[in-house]
């Protein structure tokens, strides 16, 4: 029985494929220093050594194991760096960053509809326009145009919490989509059933599914992405449809509502919302709209599932650490005092509340191996042969986690960012935004959104470990799960939020 074109093509290409990355790896091996790592084997390198969760701290535990804190692997003829100290990442993806700020290339990416996601594009004028844009909307002055939306949030946040405490899982993830929809559509969600997070959850669960380690034969052979979905086994294909139908679906419900919106009446501003006023005055092309949704879908995409588990980790380190929480709420009722919640304006009175917020992103960032970066152009470093092409990881949860950095690593210390009078010290940056010239675009939104929370909360409500039906404390384990491969996420727990005084009611009623 004769075989079909296709079938006989992809043999063909995986015969090709396998000679030529055999041959890449023998070679390659052979003449080159690369960093320390596990051996590779033939052709498939370190397909099978390769951690699947908890990635961050897998490579952590290399470093100990091959007495390195650059490490490299190698997987069906791709190289592999992982950055576990800070002055590395530095030197790499900002000092040399004109090597290494481009973005591994996927035929998923495509497939699913997110070419103009910002934080996941190929490097060049394409990204360099989309950069431009949040440059010029995102910067830390232009930032505060969204101030107003940020404090509407929170303060609906924190209603939500008095109204139905044990829900708060549920009113974190209103909040955590809520606030980036707002300040680029303007869009108010209804709540976390609203088809807009439906099909945001499940867009994004496929996507990750695809786009992790194994998870398609298209990122390792893309002419796969050519076979019909409905080829049998071309599961991929089908997936990635299915993706691409949400992720359209993402991008227009709310650019539709806002138009409607904006031609039925004046709008709160919002960045699309100001983008969309100049095109209907003539000053703005189709083409540009496409890249303001690109950077609009990506805040949206960046920002909430991290400001999820971010806030998640706050809850938590309040509920398992009383003595913080007493001493931020000292300092919040000697700067605020108790005729108003926390606002902008307030947040250079208070360091502690400053340092709660940095430890949490030190502690436990979001992407513990933050976005893969790429190198151009072959390198040499330390001694060590780089090859164009390399993906590179910065182990963000490995130099937040330095002991030759930080006193007692593993520890909630907030005062670690305090010097001896109470100010904040110079280690401001957050690691868990990123590196180089992809750094987070959204960052300045993100930090004055998370710190808001952070200070509101505190203001508003005593959080505390729950109690069983017998009065004893229900422990929280220290367990933490990945999303996607990606984002790493508290595991579910319980805790007891309260209110502070009677005047809690009446601060969310004004």
């Amino acid at each position: 029985m004769m075989e079909s074109p296709a079938l006989v093509a992809i043999s063909a290409l995986i015969v090709g494929a396998t000679i030529w990355v055999s041959w890449t790896w023998a070679t390659s091996r052979a003449l080159r220093p690369f960093p320390p790592g596990p051996k590779p084997r033939p052709i498939i390198g370190n397909l099978f050594d390769l951690p699947q969760e908890h990635a961050a701290k897998r490579y952590s535990d290399w470093e100990k194991k091959y007495n390195s804190k650059i490490l490299h692997a190698s997987s069906l003829g791709t190289h592999i760096l992982v950055l576990n100290k800070l002055e590395d990442a530095i030197e790499l993806l900002e000092t040399r960053s004109y090597k290494y700020s481009d973005r591994p290339y996927s035929p998923i990416i495509d497939m699913v509809g997110l070419n103009g996601h910002v934080a996941l594009m190929q490097y060049g004028n394409f990204w360099r326009l989309h950069k431009k844009v949040c440059q010029q909307n995102l910067r830390e002055k232009a930032s505060q145009l969204y101030y107003p939306i940020q404090l509407q949030k929170v303060r609906h946040f924190l209603k939500n919490l008095l109204e139905t405490p044990d829900d708060f899982q549920r009113h974190n993830k209103l909040l955590s989509v809520g606030i980036p929809l707002a300040t680029m559509y303007g869009y108010d969600l209804e709540g976390v059933d609203d088809p807009y997070i439906t099909a945001a959850d499940e867009s994004a669960f496929l996507v990750g599914q695809l786009l992790r380690p194994g998870g398609s034969l298209i990122n390792v052979f893309p002419l796969l992405r050519h076979i019909p979905a409905w080829f049998p086994g071309a599961v991929s294909r089908r997936i990635a449809e299915r993706a691409r139908q949400l992720i359209t679906e993402t991008m227009r419900i709310p650019m539709d509502d806002l138009k409607k919106r904006m031609a039925e009446r004046p709008v709160p501003p919002s960045l699309v919302s100001s983008f969309l006023e100049r095109k209907n005055a003539g000053m703005a092309s189709d083409e540009e709209e496409e890249v303001i949704k690109g950077v609009a879908y990506t805040i949206y995409a960046g920002a909430s599932d991290t400001t999820i588990s971010a806030t998640s980790t706050f809850f938590y380190l309040m509920a398992t650490h009383p003595d913080v929480q007493r001493k931020a709420q000292e300092e919040l009722d000697r700067v605020v005092g108790f005729s108003h919640l926390p606002s902008f304006e307030d947040r250079h009175q208070m360091p502690y509340v400053d340092g709660i917020y940095r430890e949490i992103l030190r502690l436990h960032p979001p992407l513990g191996l933050g976005v893969a970066h790429v190198l151009t152009t072959d390198d040499h470093y330390k001694g060590y042969f780089i090859p164009k092409g390399t993906i590179v990881f910065a182990n963000i949860w490995a130099m937040n986690h330095d002991e030759e950095v930080y006193e007692h690593p593993s520890k909630f210390m907030p005062e670690r960012f305090l010097d001896n009078s109470g100010a904040l010290t110079k280690d401001h940056r957050a690691l868990a935004y990123g590196f180089g010239r992809r750094i987070c675009v959204g960052k300045h939104v993100a930090s004055s959104s998370m710190w808001l929370i952070i200070a509101s909360v505190l203001a508003a409500f005593e959080i505390s470990q729950a109690k069983d039906e017998n009065g004893n404390e229900i422990l929280i384990d220290d367990e933490y799960q990945d999303e996607n491969g990606f984002t790493q996420h508290k595991a579910p727990f319980r805790c007891s939020i309260t209110p502070r005084s009677y005047r809690v009611k009446d601060l969310l009623s004004e």
